[in-house]
C-alpha cells in the first residue's frame, strides 16, 4: 500500500513538472504566434489544471483575442457605406486650413463642389478602411505579455492608448499609399483639385497646398482608434460582449481588480 502511494506521489509530481515546462514553453513562443496557433495552444492549456485565476498566458491571449475582436469589428463598420460619411463622430471634412476654401466656395455658389469633396474623401477612408485589419492585427501579434498585463489592469483606453503610442507611424506609412489611390479612384483627388484651384483663382486669397492624401489617411486612422475605443469598452463593461470563455475569464478578473 504504502508503495503504491510513494508512485502516485511520484507520478503526481512527474506531472506537475510537466505542466510547468509546458507553460513555460507555451510562454516562450507566445508572442510570435498568430492567432490560430495561439488558439491551438488555449486548447492544450484548458486540460492544465490551474487556479481561479488567469494565467500569464491566458491574459496576453485574452487580450490579443480582445482585440482582434474590436479592431475587426472596428474595420467591417468604417469600410461598409457611409461608415465614416454617416457616423458625425467620425466624418471626415475639409481640412481645418482649408475650410476657409470650404465656405468661400459655398458663398460663391458651388456647394455641389463641396460637397463633392466631403463624400469622396469619406468614400476613400472606407475604402480604405478595408485595409486596416491585417494591419492591426500584426500589430497585435507583436504585443507582449508585460504589454498585455498592463493594458488588462489599465485605463479603460489603454489598449486604443497602446495601438497610438506604438503603431500610428507606422500605420500613416502603409495606410497613405492606400488611401492616395482610393482617392484618385473615388475621384477625391480631382474634386479636391477642382476646389483648390477654383479658391486660389480668387483675387486676394491665400493659396491653398492640402496634402489630401496624409490628411485623410490620419483621419483615417483616428476613425479606427475611435471605433476601437468603444468595441474595447464594450468588453470591459458588458459582459455580454464578452463572447468567449477566454474573455470572460480574463476581463473577469480585471474586474475584481477595479
Amino acid at each position: 500500500m504504502a508503495r503504491d502511494l510513494l508512485i502516485i506521489a511520484k507520478e503526481s509530481l512527474e506531472m506537475k513538472k510537466i505542466s510547468i515546462y509546458l507553460i513555460a514553453l507555451l510562454l516562450t513562443f507566445l508572442s510570435s504566434c498568430d492567432v490560430q496557433s495561439q488558439n491551438r495552444i488555449g486548447s492544450i492549456l484548458k486540460q492544465i489544471p490551474t487556479n481561479g485565476n488567469p494565467t500569464v498566458f491566458e491574459i496576453g491571449a485574452g487580450l490579443k483575442q480582445a482585440l482582434e475582436i474590436g479592431t475587426v469589428q472596428g474595420a467591417d463598420q468604417l469600410s461598409a457605406k457611409d461608415g465614416f460619411l454617416g457616423n458625425l463622430a467620425i466624418k471626415i471634412l475639409f481640412p481645418p486650413e482649408a475650410q476657409k476654401v470650404e465656405r468661400t466656395l459655398r458663398s460663391i455658389g458651388l456647394n455641389t463642389l463641396a460637397d463633392n469633396v466631403i463624400l469622396s474623401i469619406n468614400r476613400a477612408a472606407e475604402d480604405a478602411a478595408k485595409e486596416a485589419k491585417p494591419i492591426f492585427i500584426s500589430a497585435i501579434k507583436q504585443m507582449t505579455i508585460t504589454d498585455a498585463t498592463n493594458i488588462l489592469l489599465g485605463n479603460k483606453d489603454a489598449a486604443t492608448s497602446y495601438f497610438k503610442r506604438v503603431t500610428t507611424a507606422q500605420l500613416l506609412q502603409k495606410f497613405e499609399p492606400v488611401i492616395t489611390t482610393s482617392l484618385s479612384k473615388v475621384g477625391a483627388t480631382k474634386y479636391w483639385s477642382d476646389a483648390a484651384n477654383t479658391y486660389n483663382k480668387i483675387p486676394l486669397v491665400k493659396p491653398v497646398n492640402t496634402n489630401l492624401s496624409t490628411y485623410v489617411a490620419q483621419k483615417a486612422i483616428d476613425g479606427m482608434f475611435y471605433q476601437v475605443t468603444l468595441e474595447e469598452l464594450k468588453i470591459r463593461e458588458n459582459i455580454s460582449s464578452r463572447s468567449t470563455s477566454l474573455l470572460q475569464k480574463v476581463f473577469g478578473y480585471a474586474d475584481t481588480k477595479k
